[in-house]
């Protein structure tokens, strides 16, 4: 007879999928929301920017941390404590009558989602084969992008039904929810208990009888298992206290693959981070003369894209997996042309190109995705929370720094107000993404290319 399939791991991987949905809700929060912030504390362009940067520098800066208290106390633990920062920072955000106390909501909302994803995708492969692996990642962000599609329009009429308080109390509401359903369905692995049988002390049959995809793992698949963790070379330096965590980055980043990793996930997302996350509402409203109607229509066409993106580049990754990082680099290209295209235009951009901007920008989230995979390729068993959290950085360290640059260069120009802005300004301002796409497309085809004399060194192969 044949076995029955198992059915935990998709419900563990469901309420996971679902919280990181809810981080990228709180994340996204504010793209349609832009003019709205602007009116309800009184502020300028710099320090409406200033709310998604703060949050994500404190995301980008709480990526290695996350990643060492991952590797200590488990995936579950790390998505349930941001989810409850996150319920705390909307609270806040929801009451607070202040800018600087706004601010330290974001922080809240941002150490919250730090916590979020990797955790989810660090708790993937204790659950789901290697081959299932790609797919299953990509479908993950597919979901993370329906958040994104939510914090468009759903949020916004919230917010303008039920006000800013209403809205952004519903949010935290929302959130709890997820929490509770995680205390009662995450486990870290097959066998492990929940929150909630850890705390009564009782281990349920469900857990007793836990099963994974994992348990099977074919001959053919075993050379794209992680390298052991002596695979890291040795740094000779002197042992100084405190100095743990850097030693820990400086080995990890010797290996030409996770270096590669990093610069995939750089390259990729931003262009789309920081048209989702803030400036896209501004530059269709006030750049290109839409109501926010149709500029919430076409956000909503941007998550789309990239929900099906997501569902077509995960078999191909997996399929093609020699291939998988030109298939990142490629849709960069792509951003960066047809963004060139519109920042250069001398009149206002044609209806078809900015169309194609829509559906290829947000391409660049799932593309970003491909950087796991590689990470996972390449970072050792041992270090995976730590390499997941040092890749992950990229892509939001390149997001902030171009957000905060495309507000300082809109006040430059005297922009910096939603009854200031034009087309002009937000061509000279969405100029600054250029260098971050030649940097990160230099440094893919170097540590592509060093990546590849490594496994050849090595003996490795990805397949």
């Amino acid at each position: 007879m044949r076995a029955a399939r198992p059915i935990l791991p998709w419900v563990v991987w469901g309420i996971a999928a679902l919280s990181y949905a809810v981080a990228i809700i709180n994340r996204s929060s504010l793209s349609a929301l832009g003019p709205a912030a602007q009116e309800h504390f009184g502020i300028d362009a710099t320090t409406l920017a200033a709310f998604p940067v703060i949050q994500l520098v404190v995301y980008a800066g709480l990526q290695i941390p996350v990643g060492v208290l991952l590797d200590r106390i488990g995936a579950r633990a790390m998505i349930l404590i941001g989810g409850a920062l996150m319920i705390a920072g909307q609270a806040a955000m929801a009451t607070v009558p202040e800018v600087s106390l706004a601010i330290v909501a974001r922080v809240l909302v941002g150490a919250g989602d730090a916590c979020t994803f990797i955790s989810v995708m660090r708790m993937l492969p204790e659950w789901f084969s290697l081959r299932q692996l790609p797919t299953i990642s990509q479908v993950t962000g597919l979901i993370g992008q329906s958040g994104q599609l939510v914090s468009v329009v759903p949020l916004a009429v919230l917010v303008g039904g039920a006000g800013w308080m209403g809205g952004f109390l519903g949010l935290a509401a929302v959130g709890l929810l997820v929490v509770i359903l995680g205390v009662v369905v995450l486990r870290d692995a097959p066998g492990e208990g929940t929150l909630l049988e850890r705390i009564t002390g009782r281990r349920g049959r469900v857990t007793e009888n836990a099963r994974s995809f994992a348990d099977s793992r074919t001959a053919a698949l075993s050379a794209v298992q992680p390298p052991a963790t002596e695979m890291i070379p040795v740094i000779s330096e002197v042992r100084v206290r405190g100095l743990g965590f850097w030693n820990r980055a400086r080995r990890l980043l010797r290996l030409p693959g996770v270096r590669l990793a990093y610069w995939v996930h750089f390259a990729s997302p931003f262009a789309a981070n920081v048209f989702l996350l803030l400036w896209g509402t501004p530059f269709l409203v006030g750049g290109l003369g839409l109501d926010e109607a149709a500029a919430r229509a076409l956000l909503s066409l941007t998550v789309v894209s990239s929900m099906v993106a997501s569902v077509v580049l995960g078999p191909l990754s997996s399929r093609f997996i020699e291939r998988r990082v030109w298939f990142n680099l490629g849709i960069t290209v792509a951003i960066a042309v047809v963004w060139t295209a519109v920042i250069v235009w001398p009149a206002t951009p044609p209806l078809a190109l900015v169309l194609v901007l829509l559906l290829i920008l947000p391409l660049g989230g799932p593309a970003s995705m491909i950087a796991f995979e590689v990470a996972r390729s390449h970072t050792p068993r041992s270090y995976a929370g730590f390499g997941t959290g040092l890749v992950n950085t990229g892509g939001f360290t390149a997001s902030l720094l171009v957000i905060l640059l495309i507000g300082l260069v809109l006040d430059v120009q005297g922009a910096g107000s939603p009854e200031d802005y034009s087309l002009h300004a937000f061509q000279v301002a969405f100029a600054v993404q250029i260098p971050f796409w030649v940097l990160g497309i230099v440094m893919i085809v170097v540590e592509q290319r060093r990546t590849k004399r490594w496994m050849e060194d090595n003996g490795r192969t990805l397949r």
